[in-house]
């Protein structure tokens, strides 16, 4: 697709040639935006939608690439209040608060994963292109970059299909449609090892790719996969038979029969077209969100794990290896006889049914979003520091905040002992500022964290007291009626 932009004469005028559009010329401004600030907030808009110019995006060497999808955060915070407006003015449900805290938590435990691995998970890639490339792509050579971005994406494609036919694969990919809603938020829902599932897939782009080629488009690839997590959008035209959409990518999420295992595309839709994988929406047929078989939790570390032990307990069951194998590395429907993903007859035929919610009281609401916010600040200030930090160091704070967005999760759930665990992770956050030393931090900022966790814990204290006691009377009650 070529677009000639306006121009007084030919030989001032500039051509692109891409689906990814440049809005921007070969100086890097754009005469109608005033000020950098604004400058810049158009460009990082404009990566949500893949809309980048080639020559600012280009990178020699993999170092250099600027961490795109993380310094995408408050856009997505940004698109995600729009989307919460448009639903307001709709008259439409919002977004539910609960559920959308989970799905956050999920982005942030992946991101945590990331701290962890260190993009150790692409060093095979840069390992290969090192030693087994079968040619030198010029690394500034706009083709490069274009290759790279249907590279990126048609790989993309067989790493998602495998996640969904990939049983053991399949148990780390639910967690992405694990939520009964279907909004901006779950587009950041994922898997703490999403990235280690599918890194292999992409390995034979490592033959002809520059890693920092690679690297980058891997960012804008995911980038364009949050905004098509919406029900504002209901349809963009002509654009459909090329692009994925909002449109397309809510069949993917569905559970009815007719969604499941349907258009895997990340950008481009045409790999499903091709591969007969795509599925249009049907009008008469509502979509119902989730997992077939849903899971009533908020908890975020039992919905990282619990198909895991599913796969294993599944891997346990069957009698010879070759069954066990299958059991593994078949599709999550597969039974011994049946076909490889199994059979379309044993498939559950998913109705309308009433979304797991439990109602809290919005003092409760308010405390959650208060430390789950205290989370998000204490994220955000690990990773600025992370690499300075020994590797145990790292691995202790992110155990804090994994286990810190689990007993939120419990805490929506009401689980019997969430607040008994919610005193404990309050009175270990108090040790830690007392006992360790945070040179980098504001003291008074430390002094403030302090005095909220202490008197958090105190209150969930006196509430976990309250709660035995009123366990204690209703099993006494029951004694004497005994």
């Amino acid at each position: 697709m070529s677009i000639v932009t306006d121009c007084k004469n030919s030989s001032e005028c500039e051509t692109v040639t891409s689906v990814f559009l440049n809005f921007v010329d070969s100086n890097g401004t754009v005469s109608f935006w005033e000020t950098d600030a604004l400058l810049d907030f158009a460009k990082g808009v404009g990566r949500m939608f893949y809309i980048v110019n080639p020559s600012e995006t280009t990178f020699e060497n993999a170092k250099e690439v600027p961490n795109f999808f993380r310094n995408a955060w408050p856009y997505f915070l940004l698109f995600m209040i729009v989307e919460n407006i448009i639903l307001w003015i709709e008259k439409k449900p919002l977004v539910r608060f609960n559920d959308n805290i989970t799905s956050l938590s999920h982005g942030l435990i992946q991101e945590c994963g990331r701290l962890l691995f260190r993009s150790s998970e692409s060093f095979l890639y840069f390992y290969i292109y090192e030693h087994f490339r079968i040619c030198d792509l010029p690394w500034d050579w706009p083709i490069t970059w274009y290759l790279a971005a249907i590279g990126v994406d048609f790989c993309y494609y067989w790493v998602h299909r495998a996640g969904h036919e990939v049983h053991i694969l399949w148990a780390q990919h639910q967690v992405h449609h694990s939520s009964e809603d279907y909004n901006l938020a779950v587009g950041l829902r994922q898997s703490v090892l999403q990235g280690w599932c599918g890194f292999a897939f992409y390995l034979p782009l490592a033959l002809i790719i520059p890693p920092s080629h690679f690297i980058t488009h891997q960012h804008f690839n995911l980038l364009f996969q949050f905004w098509i997590h919406t029900e504002t959008v209901r349809t963009l035209g002509p654009l459909e038979w090329i692009f994925n959409t909002p449109n397309h990518h809510r069949v993917h999420h569905g559970s009815n029969i007719y969604c499941l295992d349907k258009n895997y595309a990340g950008v481009l839709i045409i790999w499903d077209r091709l591969f007969g994988t795509f599925a249009q929406e049907r009008k008469d047929e509502e979509i119902i969100y989730g997992l077939v078989y849903n899971q009533p939790s908020f908890n975020v570390l039992h919905l990282q794990t619990f198909y895991t032990r599913y796969v294993i307990e599944k891997f346990r069951a069957m009698d010879t290896w070759r069954h066990k194998l299958a059991a593994i590395f078949y599709g999550p429907s597969w039974q011994p006889g049946k076909p490889r993903l199994g059979s379309d007859e044993d498939k559950v035929k998913v109705t309308k049914r009433k979304k797991y919610d439990v109602d809290l009281s919005l003092w409760c609401n308010i405390y959650l979003f208060l430390h789950f916010s205290v989370m998000v600040y204490g994220f955000h200030q690990l990773a600025l520091r992370h690499m300075s930090l020994s590797p145990i160091t790292v691995l202790a704070f992110v155990i804090y905040i994994i286990a810190s967005l689990t007993n939120i999760g419990m805490l929506f759930d009401k689980h019997r002992y969430a607040p008994v665990y919610e005193v404990l992770r309050c009175m270990i956050l108090v040790t830690a500022v007392q006992r360790l030393s945070f040179p980098d931090i504001n003291p008074t900022t430390l002094l403030v964290a302090e005095v909220f966790f202490l008197l958090s814990g105190i209150f969930w204290f006196l509430q976990s007291i309250s709660i035995l006691e009123i366990s204690s009377t209703i099993k006494l009650g029951s004694r004497k009626t005994e």
